[in-house]
């Protein structure tokens, strides 16, 4: 018995060598891009398309998809989620549309990676902006410069020399606490679980976020839940603890006709500057 156990054992473990080798190669014969080692887990990345037909690159690690961008050259650096586009309504409508501000003249943070997605839009679309951009996993930041066009936009951008961009693979909360300069606009797009990263979802961490906003920033989060149910009290919660904290606080749902279903609602909060997105966008800048 014990030596039946024994070559199972053996027979097993030969199998698992062979799958952990092979898949690799079986997925990108299918088009598939893999491997097993993110912080999180095993990441895929894959071409598929949207609703209009237009081809998208996604990224899928250990099951759940954490980024999605366009791969035609025109579309590069638009972002593909609607709560991203909202994002964009939002800054063009707190700082303006950016092409007579001083370049580099403002500086945003960008807590949360995958893809970077939004960075790539301010580094594309706001030349007065110099973006921080923390990711915590290396492994994701690397998929991100070779899979999702982050090394061509630093190229095209002449980031290098310019400093507009800035990756930085470390704890974003951590990395806010840390910041003495202040920033003109702190985005969360970072979780843990569903959760808001580290305590973003309580009155102190609202009050971190404003002690490190200049005059006139903008906060912008991302508060993944649905809008109604058991299921939305982070949501609620982490608008009532910005509400004590800024003077102004919106919450711009991704699906308001489907309110007990998940989504990115954005999560709008400034002191002395209206700053209102919109829930619907275009591929178009």
């Amino acid at each position: 018995m014990d030596r039946f156990f024994l070559i199972s054992f053996v027979v097993c473990a030969a199998l698992g060598i062979v799958i952990r080798l092979a898949l690799p190669r079986i997925l990108a014969w299918r088009g598939v891009w893999f491997t097993w080692h993110t912080r999180f887990g095993p990441a895929l990345v894959f071409d598929s398309a949207d609703e209009d037909g237009t081809t998208v690159r996604l990224l899928n690690v250990r099951g759940t998809y954490q980024s999605v961008c366009y791969v035609d050259d025109d579309l590069l650096w638009v972002p593909v989620c609607a709560y991203h586009r909202t994002w964009a309504s939002a800054v063009q409508d707190a700082f303006g549309k950016g092409r007579d501000a001083t370049p580099a003249s403002r500086r945003a943070l960008v807590m949360g990676g995958g893809g970077y997605s939004f960075p790539k839009w301010l580094v594309a679309y706001r030349p007065d902006v110099t973006c921080t951009a923390v990711e915590i996993d290396p492994a994701i930041t690397r998929i991100a410069r070779e899979q999702f066009f982050v090394d061509r936009l630093c190229e095209e951008f002449s980031t290098a020399s310019t400093g507009r961009l800035e990756l930085v693979n470390d704890d974003a909360w951590r990395v806010l606490q840390a910041d003495e300069r202040g920033y003109d606009l702190i985005i969360n797009d970072a979780f843990s679980g569903n959760r808001p990263l580290g305590a973003m979802e309580t009155t102190e961490g609202a009050k971190v976020v404003q002690a490190h906003l200049r005059p006139g920033g903008l906060y912008i989060g991302n508060v993944r839940t649905p809008l109604e149910g058991p299921g939305s009290r982070v949501l609620h919660e982490t608008q009532e603890a910005f509400s004590h904290v800024f003077a102004h606080v919106e919450v711009i749902p991704e699906r308001p006709e489907e309110p007990r279903k998940r989504g990115n609602n954005t999560l709008l909060a400034w002191n002395t500057r209206n700053a209102k997105g919109a829930t619907h966008g275009t591929k178009h800048h």
